[in-house]
């Protein structure tokens, strides 16, 4: 018989199976001084468990909902306050349209 003083601990258990899905966030913030360079957008991913492949297509996906057709890695991020503890990092593209 389950105690029900484990019942949250086990919905968390449950819930952390799709913790690890990449998905969309803000873009890092441009620093003092930089000019900005464009549109850009940001995907939060586990590196365990998601390909490098697979962070450039949603980075894609991300630009073309902009109208832009590609999208450059231009860095990557560990801060926790960007992306939650299960997807720690944070991949920022630079979105580009086709000359």
């Amino acid at each position: 018989m389950i105690r029900w003083c484990y019942l949250p601990l086990l919905v968390a258990a449950m819930a952390g199976c799709s913790g690890f899905t990449p998905f969309p966030v803000a873009p890092r913030g441009i620093e003092p001084g930089e000019k900005n360079p464009g549109t850009r957008v940001a995907v939060c991913y586990n590196g365990l468990k998601t390909t490098p492949e697979e962070v450039q297509k949603l980075g894609l996906e991300q630009c073309r909902e902009d109208g832009d057709t590609s999208a450059e890695l231009i860095g990557t991020d560990y801060r926790l306050d960007n992306c939650p503890l299960m997807t720690p990092a944070r991949a920022t593209f630079l979105c580009k349209t086709a000359k």
